[in-house]
């Protein structure tokens, strides 16, 4: 089977870009806005919603596959690419992307999509957000032309077991939204709530006093809520929040979490990205003395790496120097979903967790998309998504998850 046209749309992101610099930086709330000026270039405002390029490949059969193109939450923040605008890359699509793939067997995934991560329009890669919805797409349109499901092509071609049973999964909210850890609650999630931690000040309190107050809400909410048998693991992403409020002093860092463990108790914890450095030399370096900053002390926190991991070549070093109990496969950071794929069997392969996260920036098909990935690679857990609102995400994602092993095991059993 083969492509015979490729169509785009322009698409609304389930969420919005935000510049961290500016936030960091001390911007004045209000709201859901800012009243600063932005900082990082490429935005126009400091919260503005994100946009998004919907591929459709038509099917010499008439079959129509679909990804959708778009980046992450914080975009043009340690390392990544300039923010995602929608008019500046649809003509690429429908002229360059399109001309270089109608006509081509569809019979196979993987090279296809190497060969799209490696096109150059003027002489330059393409966006990370276009690689990504594009390669989506593909995958897409290999599991239409075999009559499987995308987690089965990822499983055929790259030689790796699927999960017979749903990957578990991170719901996602505000530290403000304190309603939605209910709904967390009452369905069970697994991982809960990931927070968002973006500002010393307002977030974290001049002596960390705030995170360890809604540390320890939220345990106590979890405690008066559950039933006996449920016991999440709790997740805050604090967005290098922790390193600033310690000025980077690792003894002082390990402490800290040490303390935000204490206010957890009984439940395991996990802190993502507790620094950001500038570089993703030094983000290695400090990761390193963390890890062994708290293993020396036995404080039962896992740390995750995100930020400075934006490809495969990073995520290796990081695995390489066992800078981090798990590192987040951001995806969209990745560009080609293949490379999500990749960076999930190399961190097994490594001995390093890897959880397929992404941005709450996606949509409805990326989020399908990326629970294939999940499930075909083993991942640890999944971050549920578009959007922040919890049971839309989980709902997707969960659904999408079984429908995938329902279809499998059918095949299976003929």
């Amino acid at each position: 089977m083969w492509i015979e046209n490729v169509l785009s749309c322009s698409a609304m992101a389930g969420y919005y870009n935000k510049d961290l610099a500016a936030i960091k930086a001390g911007a004045v709330p209000d709201g859901f806005v800012f009243r600063s000026d932005p900082i990082t270039p490429g935005f126009k405002k400091i919260t503005q919603p994100g946009e998004a390029i919907s591929v459709m490949i038509i099917l010499s059969d008439g079959q129509v596959a679909f990804g959708d193109c778009f980046d992450v939450v914080f975009a043009g923040a340690a390392g990544r690419d300039r923010v995602f605008s929608a008019s500046e890359h649809q003509n690429v699509i429908r002229g360059e992307i399109a001309d270089f793939l109608k006509g081509r067997s569809i019979d196979v995934f993987k090279e296809l999509a190497q060969s799209v991560e490696q096109l150059k329009v003027d002489g330059k890669r393409l966006h990370t957000a276009v690689r990504y919805g594009v390669t989506q797409a593909l995958l897409d349109a290999t599991a239409k032309a075999q009559h499987v499901t995308m987690a089965e092509v990822i499983q055929s071609e790259y030689g790796c077991r699927m999960s017979d049973r749903p990957i578990p999964l991170l719901a996602c909210t505000t530290n403000e939204a304190r309603l939605n850890i209910d709904k967390m609650i009452l369905k069970k999630v697994p991982y809960l709530p990931h927070g968002s931690s973006s500002n010393v000040t307002r977030d974290l309190g001049i002596k960390g006093e705030k995170l360890i107050e809604y540390a320890s809400w939220l345990t106590g909410r979890i405690l008066s809520l559950r039933e006996p048998e449920y016991h999440p693991t709790i997740h805050l992403d604090v967005y290098g929040t922790i390193g600033e409020l310690f000025d980077l002093q690792i003894s002082k860092i390990a402490e800290f979490m040490g303390k935000l463990s204490e206010a957890c108790n009984p439940f395991p914890l996990m802190v993502e990205t507790p620094i950001i450095a500038d570089s993703i030399e030094r983000q290695v370096d400090l990761y390193k003395a963390l890890s062994r900053m708290l293993n020396s002390r036995s404080v039962p926190v896992k740390i995750i790496v995100d930020e400075w991991c934006n490809t495969l070549e990073d995520i290796q070093w990081f695995a390489r120097e066992r800078a981090a109990d798990l590192i987040q496969i951001k995806s969209p950071d990745l560009g080609g979903i293949h490379n999500s794929v990749e960076a999930v069997l190399l961190c097994k392969k490594m001995g390093v967790g890897a959880y397929v996260g992404g941005t709450v920036n996606g949509t409805d098909q990326s989020a399908r998309v990326s629970a294939h990935v999940a499930l075909a690679t083993g991942a640890e857990f999944l971050l549920a998504k578009p959007g922040q609102g919890v049971d839309e995400g989980l709902m997707i994602e969960f659904n999408e998850m079984q429908r995938a092993l329902a279809l499998a095991r059918h095949r299976s059993q003929k």
